[in-house]
């Protein structure tokens, strides 16, 4: 318990300074009634131990990799958010008002605003998207305008082509034998049952049903594989980077979150868990993440998560108050996504 108690107290003033702690600013900040000659020696076990390290002979302790890890995983008491603290995220997401891509854009906003961190939002995956609705709007003579509209409120368009003129008055047809076919599938499952629907004789006779598959399948064909990343506030990581050598490998981070794979990779590491994750830069593969730490969560349905949200900052970030806006925002997106 004593240990325990030590090394949260070291890595609560470390993650609030930034500066290796010792033994009196334990006593004296922390509450902990204990001499300082005690708190040395606990101090010095927990070293032992590999929770804690010192970087200069005669300074304090910092927390090294593991003991930060000990202290998200064991003692970290993540507070709720007050109830005015979630109205503020509900208003500034515009869960309530706004469109899903513009929900998105500004989830992305708000995570770095409150956080003072770079915000992500993964969009959700078309491979993932369930579609909800399927309609083709003419524009002039054998040019539509494919409008796919996922389950979770998602809306592709796409432009097709085709060689034939459909008449108008076939399409409410078309449109809902598509619908009463392809409804509830993925995206990639509605490319494939229209694949294999143009293969069946029975449309073979019917060349309006067969121009609307060939219409659908069209529209799917090139779309997108790959939800999209939002990043708002990567100039926040800069701010907090330290000295000159931490600001070089921040620029490395920066240049990754444009590229957008490395995040993407990381997110989706999250699509299997149901709750919140805590990625320390030194645990994972990615070398730019080395100096960061990533706090993240998906959204949806738990049985098949969409997308994912996330915070990125310094491993010297308020772990507790990061975690607890991750988590809301969350289940905020997936409420919202679930009553539409």
């Amino acid at each position: 318990m004593r240990l325990r108690k030590i090394l949260h107290a070291v890595v609560s003033e470390y993650l609030h300074t930034g500066e290796a702690v010792g033994s009196r600013k334990v006593t004296r900040r922390q509450g902990i009634d204990l001499s300082p000659a005690t708190v040395r020696n606990v101090m010095s076990d927990l070293e032992d131990l590999g929770l804690l390290e010192q970087p200069h002979t005669s300074a304090g302790r910092v927390p090294t990799q593991s003991g930060l890890r000990f202290f998200i995983d064991s003692l970290l008491r993540v507070r709720s958010l007050s109830p005015k603290e979630k109205d503020q995220i509900r208003v500034r997401c515009g869960v309530d008002e706004l469109d899903f891509d513009e929900v998105m854009q500004r989830t992305s906003k708000m995570l770095s605003e409150i956080t003072r961190y770079a915000g992500i939002v993964l969009a959700p995956s078309p491979k993932r998207a369930r579609l909800h609705h399927l309609e083709f709007v003419p524009l002039t003579p054998r040019r539509y305008l494919c409008i796919l509209v996922t389950t979770d409120g998602h809306i592709v368009n796409k432009l097709v082509h085709l060689e034939e003129e459909v008449p108008k008055s076939k399409l409410e047809s078309i449109h809902n034998y598509l619908n009463q076919l392809l409804e509830g599938l993925t995206l990639e499952e509605v490319r494939m049952r229209v694949i294999r629907e143009l293969g069946e004789e029975k449309n073979l006779y019917d060349a309006h049903i067969a121009a609307g598959l060939r219409m659908s399948k069209a529209a799917l064909d090139d779309a997108p594989t790959d939800g999209e990343v939002i990043v708002s506030g990567g100039s926040n990581l800069l701010d907090a980077s330290g000295d000159l050598e931490k600001l070089a490998r921040t620029k490395d981070l920066l240049r990754a979150l444009e590229e957008k794979e490395l995040i993407v990779r990381l997110l989706d590491t999250t699509m299997t868990c149901v709750q919140i994750q805590v990625f320390l830069g030194a645990e994972t593969e990615f070398e730019p993440l080395g100096d960061a730490s990533v706090v993240a969560m998906p959204y949806g349905p738990d049985e098949r998560p969409l997308g994912a949200i996330a915070v990125i900052g310094p491993t010297r970030m308020n772990y507790g108050k990061v975690m607890s806006v991750v988590d809301f925002t969350a289940d905020l997106v997936s409420r919202m996504i679930s009553s539409r």
